[in-house]
């Protein structure tokens, strides 16, 4: 049994006339009868009783008919659920993100803006370190990631530039610096750091070691923080200074105060990953919803 055998039938159920139904299904009647003599045979009783001026529904016919709406009913429907997935407008979007990501702006503003775009896709939230984020995109754990990306692609992803943003330096607010409108990098070259562990974002971890050589010095590396986020409770209770991307200065922990840096400073990139490979018209949606709101966050 086919969907066009289906769709005979409700033609001629509806017309009860097997010239109008041909007419209707754009086929001739003759072959129309022959549809529905083989739907009859396959089901193994007759839908109609022919009439000298037309045609009417025997008792299995009046039973097949609601059923047979409720089937073209549920093809369309599942047509027109299969074209909405094709436009990416239905599906799932895994989403990751590092810690420092999440105060830009960008990334509020774009998915908060995909959601009302898109509000039948199912959308998860991740946060991770930029190393994991990768290995997860990779392993298609993830759909699309949100990292402070080196200078070039990692390999097997493509990156969507998001901008850059300057770096700031946390003090701990009785430091003798913190009044400072804005210091030199070099002002820190006796101060112990408070960095995130470099497998947590090598190029952003990289960028400041790289910027204090610049500024002649090699900074000291004092402790460690678990995450960036986590960064500014370590200098608040004074185990050192720090530079963070200056999104991340909207964490206002008591006892820590942030000072713009002069002259030469490091800054931290922000892209949007995807695989290189990646198909999937959800994702592209994304990515297209993202570069869009990229100079217009809000």
């Amino acid at each position: 049994m086919e969907l066009r055998h289906i769709k005979y039938f409700l033609a001629v159920a509806e017309e009860l006339n097997f010239t109008r139904a041909a007419r209707r299904v754009g086929i001739g009647q003759p072959p129309l009868s022959n549809q529905i003599r083989d739907l009859e045979e396959e089901i193994g009783a007759p839908l109609f009783r022919r009439l000298p001026h037309g045609a009417e529904l025997t008792e299995a016919g009046q039973v097949f008919l609601p059923e047979a709406r409720a089937i073209i009913a549920k093809a369309e429907h599942a047509k027109a659920l299969a074209l909405r997935a094709a436009r990416g407008e239905l599906g799932r979007l895994r989403l990751g993100f590092t810690g420092s990501a999440a105060f830009s702006p960008i990334v509020p503003s774009a998915v908060r803006s995909f959601r009302r775009a898109y509000p039948e896709i199912d959308l998860t939230l991740q946060e991770a370190y930029t190393t994991l984020l990768l290995e997860r995109l990779d392993a298609e754990e993830l759909d699309a990631v949100f990292i402070r990306p080196g200078r070039a692609d990692p390999p097997g992803f493509r990156t969507h530039s998001l901008g850059e943003e300057a770096m700031v330096i946390a003090l701990p607010s009785g430091h003798p610096l913190a009044d400072a409108a804005a210091l030199p990098l070099s002002a820190l070259s006796a101060e112990p750091f408070v960095l995130f562990p470099r497998e947590a974002g090598p190029s952003l971890f990289d960028g400041i070691i790289a910027a204090c050589r610049h500024a002649g010095f090699e900074p000291i590396l004092g402790q460690i923080a678990p995450q960036i986020t986590s960064l500014a409770n370590l200098v608040a209770v004074e185990l050192g200074v720090s530079v963070v991307p200056s999104a991340v200065a909207q964490i206002r922990v008591p006892g820590v105060t942030y000072v713009p840096i002069s002259g030469d400073g490091p800054v931290a990139r922000l892209a949007l990953a995807t695989r290189r490979t990646e198909r999937s018209a959800v994702v592209q949606n994304f990515v297209a919803r993202v570069l869009a709101d990229r100079n217009n966050p809000g």
